[in-house]
């Protein structure tokens, strides 16, 4: 593993490229098992929980730390499970802060 969770998110005020698809594969590589890249625009991940209350914990979590770095993801909280959703909004695609971001998560 790097040491992406320790960068900070780097705010975006569009008008730049999303990262090349070389350098995507590369940053994946750098963070934890279960994250997928799809369609070469988002990262996506889903963790399970024995209840509601653990995802929903969780979710909070993962909240506080894009509140912390002004940058968010979206999730989708079921009973049991969460699904965080990564792009940067500004350039419809992915930057290297998306890539922080979830390691940032991996370490909940």
């Amino acid at each position: 593993m790097s040491d992406l969770a320790a960068k900070q998110c780097e705010p975006c005020e569009g008008g730049v490229p999303p990262i090349s698809k070389d350098v995507q594969f590369a940053l994946l590589e750098q963070l934890a098992d279960g994250w997928s890249l799809i369609r070469g625009h988002h990262l996506e991940r889903e963790w399970s929980f024995s209840d509601f209350v653990s995802a929903l914990e969780f979710t909070n979590t993962a909240g506080a730390i894009c509140e912390e770095q002004g940058h968010h993801a979206d999730f989708e909280v079921g009973w049991g499970r969460v699904k965080a959703m990564i792009w940067t909004h500004k350039i419809d695609g992915l930057t290297e802060s998306d890539f922080v971001l979830a390691a940032k998560f991996d370490r909940i």
